[in-house]
């Protein structure tokens, strides 16, 4: 009997990508080419062997989802929302705690955001996963970075032509209030926003599948994330349908040990850890 085998692509996105020059498009606004906005070192190949995967093993894959990053160019978590204490810029990759906020240091550009963000920050801190990180503007929706990677997308439509089943695709990150790394919860839900609140109707289609593969960049922090609040939900019982792919994600320069802890907490938890070839074997059986 054929296997409910299903492929979890994690924002397999533009910006993500450390791609090279030919895939890289003229920008109709101006000179020269268009380029992701927060390249991961590695991505690209990542991808390349994602969508092979998806070429070889397209019989033995019964259900694909993908997830899209999805922000807003003012957003908590971009540069354009704060200022420092003097009024000038704030650059991306600058972490701010709430204690620089309340110190002065930083504050939004927007004065009657401060009460709002300063909620945020104390909770996100509590949380314990993450503090504010301002990254480059990234997966702006409408844009060319917030399309998936090209080779991934071929692959996934000829998967759905040949199947005549579609891509099931999940947006997050819109709310601009809070970060999203994880597909399928926010960090800091807002009770007025369902988006941000855990995703159960993704989660229990996850959960019909027999075996999960999980590849997608970056493997620090929304793959992390993801794989981790999907773990929770399904407990001891079913966490082991999960299967990260290592050699189909890569991490954010400078987060190499969270990737690192990550994979292991997982294997210690259960999941499997494959690489694409690997998986493959698995796939071409399923026919």
């Amino acid at each position: 009997m054929k296997r409910h085998l299903h492929l979890l692509l994690i924002d397999p996105q533009n910006d993500f990508c450390d791609l090279p020059d030919a895939y890289c498009p003229p920008n109709p606004a101006g000179n020269g080419k268009l380029a992701p906005a927060l390249p991961v070192a590695g991505a690209h190949a990542d991808l390349q062997r994602t969508a092979q995967l998806i070429r070889d093993g397209a019989a033995g894959i019964a259900g694909i989802s993908v997830t899209l990053d999805s922000h807003h160019r003012i957003d908590i978590a971009h540069p354009a929302f704060w200022q420092t204490a003097g009024g000038g810029a704030v650059a991306p990759f600058t972490q701010i705690t709430a204690g620089e906020v309340r110190e002065g240091r930083y504050a939004p550009r927007k004065p009657a955001a401060m009460a709002r963000a300063l909620s945020y920050l104390d909770a996100l801190e509590a949380a314990g996963r993450y503090k504010l990180m301002v990254w480059p503007v990234h997966c702006e929706i409408g844009s060319w970075g917030h399309n998936v990677h090209a080779d991934v997308r071929a692959a996934y439509n000829h998967w759905e032509e040949s199947t005549l089943r579609p891509v099931h695709k999940v947006i997050k990150g819109t709310n601009p209030w809070t970060e999203h790394y994880s597909a399928v919860l926010a960090e800091v839900p807002d009770p007025q926003d369902k988006g941000t609140q855990l995703n159960t109707d993704f989660i229990a289609h996850l959960g019909q599948a027999e075996r999960i593969y999980v590849a997608g960049q970056a493997g620090s922090h929304c793959v992390k994330a993801t794989v981790e609040d999907i773990a929770r939900q399904f407990g001891p019982a079913r966490r082991n349908k999960l299967v990260l792919l290592t050699d189909c994600m890569s991490p954010v320069a400078g987060f190499e040990a969270q990737q690192q802890a990550f994979l292991a907490a997982m294997a210690e938890q259960g999941l499997r850890l494959m690489t694409a070839a690997e998986a493959l074997i698995e796939l071409t059986e399923n026919t």
